[in-house]
């Protein structure tokens, strides 16, 4: 299956809460979208592989997204190795992207940057056809995607671009809460609190959200970064 856009991020839940807006414009607009997760979130504080599995299918539905596969690569020990690149190359020659999002380049999660680095080098390595490889016996073609961006995830990072997902909030909102494990607990929830499980923090990406907009003159909008300089080809298509 080609995709048009693919969201390549580390932890079940990272694709809704940095992209999910986007996911949700592009669905809306017919593009063929579709998210991998590298891990299966399993060193999470709460929950486990299992329920997060059942989450992200959840929030998948509701995303309407057209495909959502699990690598699962080891929560919070892979490394940008070879075995690991060339996991990543496979799902990339597999789904053909002309966009791929992955995690921020750094942030405070120590996965998230490492997830990056591994998804930014093998970007550049599907493209190579020496790199040889092949899923039940079938030799892949290569393909490296036209454009790769990066979240703003905890730690707030200037954006390169901003994309307007006003009409999509309530989607990404509703993605999130998918996760019922991880967000919005209540204080008689028998689990250890986090960070995340927190209610503030859900008021505190909407805040983010906002802010993000504000900056376009929109009311919700997410920001992405970009390894090389982006260009339009029409002015008039600038907000």
């Amino acid at each position: 299956m080609k995709l048009d856009l693919l969201v390549m991020t580390v932890h079940p839940d990272d694709a809704e809460l940095g992209a999910g807006g986007v996911i949700a414009k592009y669905v809306a607009e017919g593009k063929k979208v579709g998210i991998v997760d590298l891990t299966q979130g399993e060193l999470g504080t709460r929950g486990t592989a299992e329920t997060r599995a059942a989450e992200a299918a959840d929030a998948a539905k509701i995303l309407g997204v057209a495909v959502r596969e699990n690598l699962k690569l080891r929560d919070g020990f892979f490394k940008n190795d070879e075995p690991n690149q060339v996991e990543v190359i496979k799902a990339i020659r597999k789904y053909q992207p002309e966009i791929v999002i992955t995690n921020a380049w750094d942030d405070r999660h120590p996965d998230h940057g490492r997830a990056s680095k591994l998804v930014n080098d093998a970007i550049f390595l599907a493209g190579l056809r020496r790199i040889e490889t092949s899923v039940d016996g079938e030799l892949q073609d290569v393909h490296r995607p036209r454009l790769q961006l990066q979240l703003i995830q905890d730690k707030y990072i200037q954006p390169d671009i901003l994309i307007d997902i006003t009409d999509f909030w309530d989607i990404k909102e509703r993605s999130i809460l998918a996760y019922t494990t991880q967000f919005n607990a209540s204080e008689q929830d028998n689990e250890p609190q986090t960070y995340i499980s927190n209610p503030d923090f859900m008021a505190s990406t909407r805040a983010r959200a906002h802010e993000l907009g504000r900056s376009i003159q929109v009311k919700y909008a997410e920001g992405f970064t970009s390894r090389r300089i982006l260009g339009v080809g029409d002015l008039f298509d600038l907000i």
